[in-house]
Order: structure tokens, then sequence, then C-alpha cells
């Protein structure tokens, strides 16, 4: 039994591990703050604001969690279960109760260069959702809503980036389940917890559809599912009046970050459009070619991707004892522990019924990546028509469905080689193949304090309890602070106070030949604001308190206003109030 329980717990320890080794020094005291990666000492409790609601609800969960917890424990913690939830999550799609299978998958999912690139551009949201795709995909395949939207939290924390992309996966498993797939004994729905013809001591179980009738009302459950979960962004995105630029398509693109091209990058699970969130070395012939030969090996096992053992046909299962006693065949654990029944349309020998939604999200999720690439024309009118095709610009995101292909395909290709050396070396290599992603990408992650004056700012303003935005200045989205090793990050003003913030959302993205590339603004207050910034200086602080603005926060050194009512002045920053009439 202990064995058991060691095996079951080793996927989430490996994950930990891998977590540990990645963090680094990202794990000592204070916040990271890298790109998107913004966590401040004591964040409001604030409502989305009048752009597009990327943070949402991500920047509240954050919120509620540091009024219990440290902010810096909270980070790091969400950063941890990143790692532990995508490895046990990956380990528990195997369809197999063989160890190394399952670390091999398990290795693979949460130490990769998609996982890597992302993290450097501080999207931690996003993978969140991402590390809760298997539990996601085997809980389409268990049936349940309960136990769909259970499965789909971490995206839904995560926020809008997360859920499209567990939508896609999701969506593509439940059509492509087989009919019955999902329940013990290949029948029952389930609203009835996944019952056989007959439950135990209870009435028979309602029919069973037929396939197609199957897969569209789990195909709508699902949608139902992801819809109500969505609402906390969708609703402000919706009530927004947030515009796209399809000059974004060319800025957010894949690019190559490797000798191999945009394709080669992709396939080996790169490809993203900033250069600064490349793990170092990863450019390197080596790093290239032996990511694009784990790929290929993965497609493979991942066509080969079979159980272990004979098949089980749904006669037998269906005898195989009371629904209590049985275990799914997705779960984890040594195969004599497990009574095999069909609930996951075909056991033993059978491909898992989630092959065939895996492999199409994948596929998908492959060619939008190549869209903005290749073909971005196409996604450029898209975005015209209508601001709603937006999230297809950055097309690297959705690699995470294929990013879980390779990983079963590599655990599928161990149980195949049915070797132990084959198991440790399939361990091993993912980090082989990305060493410098460990101690924070060589220190490109690491934790930092903020200087008090912006504890103390923070103090004062939110202690106004006189309505009126904040205006953060210079007028620009990142900052690159010296106390923060000159990493660059988006403003922490944007996070730090209880009421609005007004900040320039427009993005200067660079090219890889030079020059670069203006992506407007989405947030129309931003963009009136800047209009008043671009005017005369003289009547520079009666319009903007015109249009709602009650502090600015600038740099020390800088003076773009000349009126106002000096409130903090330290070596950094200073705060300036705007007494006038809106």
């Amino acid at each position: 039994m202990r064995t058991d329980r060691a095996k079951a717990l080793a996927p989430a320890l490996l994950g930990l591990l891998l977590g540990l080794l990645a963090l680094g020094p990202a794990l000592g005291p204070g916040f990271v703050l890298r790109y998107d990666m913004v966590f401040v000492p004591d964040p409001p409790l604030a409502l989305p604001e009048q752009g597009f609601p990327r943070a949402v609800p991500s920047d509240l969960v954050v919120a509620l969690l540091s009024a219990v917890l440290p902010g810096q424990a909270v980070q790091k913690a969400l950063l941890l279960g990143i790692f532990v939830l995508a490895a046990s999550g990956a380990a528990a799609l195997v369809p197999s109760g063989r160890l190394g299978p399952r670390l091999a998958a398990a290795a693979f999912y949460a130490w990769n260069a998609y996982l890597a690139q992302r993290l450097l551009l501080g999207q931690w949201a996003l993978l969140l959702g991402v590390a809760g795709l298997p539990w996601a995909v085997r809980a389409v395949v268990l049936g349940g809503r309960l136990r769909l939207a259970a499965a789909l939290l971490p995206a839904a924390v995560g926020g809008f980036q997360a859920m499209l992309v567990s939508a896609l996966v999701v969506l593509a498993t439940a059509v492509t389940l087989p009919g019955g797939a999902g329940f013990p004994g290949g029948t029952g729905s389930p609203g009835r917890g996944g019952r056989g013809d007959r439950a135990a001591g209870g009435p028979p179980s309602p029919r069973p559809l037929p396939g197609a009738m199957t897969r569209v009302r789990r195909a709508g459950e699902a949608a139902l599912v992801l819809g109500v979960l969505s609402l906390p962004w969708l609703v402000p995105a919706l009530l927004s009046r947030a515009t796209t630029d399809p000059a974004g398509v060319d800025a957010f693109a894949a690019r190559a970050d490797g000798p191999l091209g945009v394709v080669g990058s992709l396939l080996g699970l790169g490809g993203i459009w900033n250069a600064h969130a490349v793990v170092p070395g990863q450019e390197s012939w080596w790093s290239a070619g032996v990511r694009l030969l784990l790929a290929g090996v993965a497609v493979w096992g991942f066509v080969r991707l079979r159980g272990d053992g004979p098949p089980v046909s749904a006669a037998e299962a269906s005898e195989a004892g009371p629904p209590g006693s049985r275990t799914q065949a997705l779960s984890p654990g040594p195969p004599e522990s497990r009574v095999r029944s069909s609930s996951a349309g075909t056991q033993g020998r059978g491909a898992p019924p989630y092959r065939a939604g895996v492999a199409g999200a994948a596929v998908a999720g492959l060619g939008v990546a190549c869209l903005g690439a290749l073909a971005p024309g196409v996604l450029k009118a898209l975005v015209g028509w209508w601001p709603g095709f937006g999230p297809l610009r950055d097309g690297q995101l959705y690699l995470a469905p294929f990013a879980l292909l390779q990983a079963l395909g590599l655990a599928s290709a161990v149980r195949l080689l049915a070797s132990r050396a084959a198991a440790v070396v399939a361990v091993a290599v993912p980090v082989l193949v990305l060493p410098t992603f460990a101690l924070g990408a060589f220190g490109r992650l690491e934790a930092v304090g903020y200087p008090e004056e912006w504890r103390r700012i923070q103090t004062i303003v939110n202690a106004d309890p006189v309505p009126g935005a904040l205006l953060s200045l210079p007028w620009g989205a990142h900052r690159a602070f010296a106390w923060n090793g000159g990493r660059v990050v988006l403003d922490p003003a944007t996070k730090l106070f209880a009421r609005r913030v007004v900040w320039n959302d427009e993005l200067l993205v660079g090219l890889p030949g030079g020059g670069r590339i203006r992506v407007a603004a989405e947030d129309p207050l931003a963009v009136r604001v800047g209009a008043v910034l671009r005017g005369d200086p003289e009547r520079r602080a009666a319009a903007l308190a015109g249009l709602g603005v009650r502090y600015v926060l600038e740099h020390s050194s800088e003076n773009a206003l000349h009126d106002g009512v000096p409130v903090f002045r330290g070596r950094e920053l200073r705060l300036l109030r705007l007494d006038y009439p809106s």
C-alpha cells in the first residue's frame, strides 16, 4: 500500500523538484517582477478597469489570498503550483500504471520551451491554466459537470488566455470521445455520476444515447461549464470599449528562436515573439535539433499510444464489480491495483479515448501559431472585422495542446521500449536540453524587495476617500528599475492602488531586423489622456483633472506638470495631487 501511494505521489514530487530547480533565486525574499508578472505588497481588491480585462480574475484572487498570506508567499506558492499541477496532471493522463512512462510525461510537461518562455514573459496566469489542461481532459473523459468545473478552476483563475487554451482542448476532446466514453460500462450520463446500466441497489440508468447525440450533449455541457467560468472576464470584455489594433498581428506573430526557422521553432515548442523570453542557449543548433528530434519521437509515440494489458470489452467491464469498487484506467497506480473498465471507450491495449481530441487541439493550436507568421493578412482581416479575434494575435500561446501531446507521446515511447534506462533518459532529457532554464533562467527570475517609498505612496493614495484616478508617468507601459536588476516589468503602479490607474497600454515591439511596431492603446481613457499629455503643458493639469485624474505619479527627475500639489517626493518617485473640479 505504501509503495502504491509513493508511486501515485511521485509525479507531483517530481514536479515540485523541477519547480524548485527552475525558480531558484525567485524563491528568495521579495517579489519576482518580470514583464507581465507583477505582484505587489498588499494588493487592493479592485474591479476591472476600462481596458481589456487581461488580469481578471487573477488579480482579484491574488488580492484575496494576500489578505490571508504574505504576498510574497502567494506568488511563490502559485509559481511552484504550476510545476506540481502540470507534472501530476500529465502523469494522470498516461494510460499505464508503470511509473517510468508517467514520470516521463510529468518531466516533459513541467519542463519545456513553451513553459520556460511563457514564464520568462511573466505569464504565470496563462501557465496556471496550461498546468491544469491534463486534469480538464481527464474530467471530460470521466464525465460530470462538477468534475469538469473543478478541473478548470486553475484556468478560470488564470483568465481569458488560460480559458481560451483550455476551451480548445476541452471542446475538441468532448466532440471526439467515443459515444459512451467517460462512463463506466460505456453507458450512463454525467448527471448520474457515470454509472453503468444498473447502479448497485438502484434503478436502471437511462439507456445510452446514439453516438452523435452523446457528443453534442457532452460538448454542450462542456461549453456551458466553460462559459460560466469565463463570466468574470467575459462580461467586462464585452462591456468595455477596448479596441484591437491589427498591427498587433505582426508584433505578436511567432518568430524563429533558433536555426530551424519559425515552423521548426514551433515544433520544438518555442517561437515566442519576444526575444528576451528565450531561454539562454536555446537558439543553438544542438538545443533546437534535439527538441525537434524529441518532437518527432513524441508524435510517433502518441500515434502508438495505448494502455497496458489486453483489451477489455464493455461487457466484461460491466461485470467488474459495483461502481464504488471501480478505479478508472486513467488513474495512476500499478496495474494490479486497478480494475479496468471500458469507461474511457477502449482500455487495455486500446487507444485512450482522449487521443483524437488532444491530437485535434494540437493541430489546431499549431495552425493558429503558424497563421500570424505565415498568413498574417488573414488574421489582420479577422481582427479588423471584429476585435474579438484579438486573442489570436499571439498564436504561439496555443501550442499548449501540442506540449501535452508531446508529453503523452514520450510516455508512450518509454512504454514501448519497456526499459528502465529509457525511462531515466526520458525524465532527464527535458532538463538536459534546456539546462539554462534552471536557477531562474540563470538569474532572469529573481526575487527583489520594493523600496519603502512605494509602500508610503500606496498608503497615502489608498487612504484618500476622495474619488479620482491616478495617472502613472512616464507615459509608457513598462519600466526597468535599478532595484529590480534592470529587468523589464509592467508598471507596478497598475496593481498597487485601490482606485483607477491610467497608464499607457500602447505597446512598442521591436522587430528582428530593427525597427519597431506600434500597437495602439486599447483603453479609451488612456487615448484621451495621451492626447492631453501631447498638448499645451500649461493647461495639462486642468485638462487631466477634467478627465477625472486626482493623482499623478511620476519619476522624481521628471516634471511633466507645471501645476499640482506635491504630496510626496522620494529618491525615485514623486506624487502630485490635482485639486481641480472635474
